[in-house]
């Protein structure tokens, strides 16, 4: 199930949202041209100097290093992708269900919240895989708190997603709940799947990253329901997602 676009329209243009798809595009360019003119090495080394890497973040942490470049990278990771597949499959989620977010939070609020959610979900993938040399890069994490907080805010909203059916598929519209549940789902089945795997030189899908951040996401959206606050005003419709 892909889901292609939702029927939740917005009361302004997502600015926060497009500056933000627009740094990761601008990143995923940088990250060619250090291919283009220095190669692997190049690549790999702007990799792990600002992705996340558990063991390096929790050497620095421990040396009292907390204000350090290792601290940054969980700002900077969130930018950067491994290809050209995560970063459209990234960017469809985050043109999808972030606008409305943004709308529900404010601009300020909604920049604020996918950061600090982006930061959450390297924590608990951190947290799972603390000795780990590999780094953990991409919009995944911020995205699945976005995610989180979407289904919270507007779990009918209805999703025009892409189905299989064996060799054959269908365009349907469903609501967000299904969507986004059956997603979260299927990361749950990966992560417990993937435990106690042996780490790979090659890297992976941090999928603990994006279970941390769809619940941290879900977790602050239901807190701000039950006190009143992030409920936006009654949008007009504008723009669709």
């Amino acid at each position: 199930m892909i889901p292609l676009r939702d029927a939740n329209p917005t009361r302004r243009t997502p600015v926060v949202t497009i500056g933000i798809l627009a740094a990761c595009v601008v990143a995923w360019a940088w990250e060619l041209g250090l291919l283009a003119s220095g190669g692997d090495a190049s690549l790999d080394a702007f990799v792990t100097a600002w992705g996340v890497v558990p063991a390096e973040l929790l050497k620095a942490w421990g040396a009292g290093q907390v204000v350090s470049q290792e601290t940054a990278t969980l700002i900077t990771s969130q930018f950067l992708h491994g290809g050209w597949l995560h970063l459209l499959g990234n960017m469809l989620y985050l043109w999808i269900f972030a606008n409305n977010v943004e709308d529900r939070l404010g601009r300020p609020g909604f920049l604020l919240f996918y950061l600090a959610g982006g930061v959450a979900a390297a924590l608990a993938q951190v947290a799972v895989d603390p000795t780990s040399t590999i780094p953990t890069i991409g919009a995944s994490g911020a995205i699945a708190a976005t995610l989180g907080a979407y289904v919270v805010f507007y779990p009918r909203a209805r999703i025009t997603s892409l189905v299989f059916l064996g060799f054959f598929y269908q365009l349907i519209d469903v609501p967000a709940v299904l969507v986004l549940g059956f997603w979260f789902v299927l990361q749950v089945i990966d992560g417990l799947t993937s435990m106690g795997m042996v780490e790979s030189n090659s890297g992976g899908v941090a999928i603990f990253a994006h279970i941390g951040g769809f619940l941290a996401g879900a977790s602050v959206a239901r807190l701000l329901v039950a006190r009143g606050l992030g409920s936006g005003r009654p949008r007009a419709p504008a723009s669709v997602g």
